[in-house]
């Protein structure tokens, strides 16, 4: 059944949707301030030109206007009935020419011959119109007139940025890209399950503070590293959110450690909860988690998923709309990420303060405690797991995993042996 959250996030992604969004510019500050009114992040800017390690801050972009005429003056199309008609980053022009001379500044998918593809070109000094390619197979010869009415100018690259703070020093990043103008899974869906889960976070005691950062892809990244270099030593782990809203099962790209306290949450998560789930291992293509694990920042950030990125024919085309994300798939990337969370949080190491022999647990009044559907006979057996591995050298995560129970289960078996004065925390 779907909460209100599932039907939450869908109505902010259709808020966002008709923003053109790119790395820069209005689009991108409008749904910044949009996503503020949800949650409290700073909006952030770095000033064009900045150099960013290897990169420099880009100019900022605006369209003011961009259509084709046909040689009877009948529009061809149109940038203001779709932000994907234009290539990202065109350059301005204003000019007269053949269908021949036109044709190479035209962009289509012919996989996918009724949708419009998207398509940018942030470092070429070109310019470019993106139609369906029935669209192009219907244009006639003779001359056209081509409207760009573009400007970039030195301003500032944003971003936007919200610290959740735990007990303890160390983070968790949660990063998502915000620059892909409408496109509902690959890009508005990351930004609606991160905004929810800060809002669930916000109020909730947590032993580790939590990093959300939403950002342009690539660049935004980037630039957030450079500019935050001494924070890097506190980030225990995290994870990219992207393309979480389409209908396809939970897919996670590991982190290149492999093995990290993130990579064994999700693992547990997906053994619990998600039987349809895939793990993938790292490697250096898809999205910011590549920039937080290049070798000189070393992050243990991993990519959480639906479809992946390039695996679905409707991947960045118009046909990634509204339509395509549900409710009821927001719903459950949501709960499962709060499991994940949950399980990162939550984690820690014990010391059995009875190790010697088992202890008589119905003298601490543990035989009888009962929770949820769950018997009697599987809590006690939780119990002894925890108890048997609270060695110092096993955490909860590993404890799951060895006895095959699940991470909530454990954790729960945890606090009652710890409130009975059977276990103790270690610190880390």
């Amino acid at each position: 059944m779907i909460d209100d959250a599932g039907t939450r996030m869908h109505a902010l992604a259709e808020r966002l949707y008709p923003l053109c969004r790119s790395i820069t510019g209005d689009g991108l500050r409008e749904s910044l301030r949009i996503i503020a009114e949800e949650i409290p992040i700073e909006i952030k800017g770095v000033s064009s030109g900045t150099p960013v390690f290897d990169w420099t801050v880009p100019q900022e972009w605006k369209v003011r206007e961009a259509w084709i005429r046909d040689p009877n003056g009948r529009e061809v199309v149109n940038f203001r009935d779709h932000n994907l008609h234009l290539v990202g980053y065109s350059r301005p022009v204003k000019k007269r020419m053949t269908l021949p001379e036109l044709l190479p500044h035209l962009h289509s998918n012919p996989q996918m011959p009724d949708a419009i593809p998207y398509r940018t070109g942030y470092h070429d000094e070109s310019w470019g119109f993106c139609l369906s390619q029935n669209a192009i197979d219907q244009l006639a010869d003779g001359e056209y007139e081509v409207c760009v009415d573009t400007e970039l100018f030195d301003g500032e690259l944003n971003y936007g940025e919200l610290l959740i703070s735990g007990i303890g020093s160390e983070e968790v990043l949660v990063s998502c890209h915000c620059c892909h103008p409408s496109m509902a899974n690959d890009n508005l869906s990351g930004m609606v399950v991160a905004a929810e889960l800060a809002a669930r976070l916000l109020d909730q005691p947590l032993r580790y503070s939590f990093r959300f950062l939403f950002l342009p892809g690539t660049i935004g990244s980037i630039t957030w590293l450079a500019k935050n270099e001494s924070l890097l030593p506190r980030i225990s782990c995290g994870l990219v959110l992207a393309c979480v809203g389409d209908q396809g099962s939970l897919s996670y790209k590991k982190t290149k450690q492999k093995n990290s306290l993130i990579d064994r949450a999700v693992d547990s998560v997906f053994r619990d909860s998600c039987p349809n789930a895939t793990v993938r291992d790292f490697m250096p293509y898809g999205y910011d988690e590549r920039q937080y694990a290049s070798p000189g920042i070393n992050l243990a950030v991993g990519c959480l998923s639906r479809s992946t990125y390039g695996s679905f024919p409707e991947y960045h085309t118009s046909a990634d709309d509204l339509s395509f994300i549900t409710p009821a798939s927001l719903q459950d990337t949501l709960e499962n990420l709060e499991r994940i969370v949950l399980a990162v949080d939550q984690n820690s190491r014990h010391l059995n303060l009875k190790p010697m022999a088992e202890p008589m647990l119905g003298k601490y009044g543990l035989y009888s405690r009962t929770g949820g559907d769950r018997t009697g006979k599987f809590e006690e057996l939780a119990m002894l797991w925890v108890l048997s591995f609270s060695d110092g050298a096993h955490d909860l995560l590993s404890i799951s995993e060895i006895s095959g129970i699940g991470f909530e289960i454990i954790l729960d078996a945890a606090q009652r042996l710890t409130e009975a004065g059977l276990l103790g925390e270690l610190p880390e």
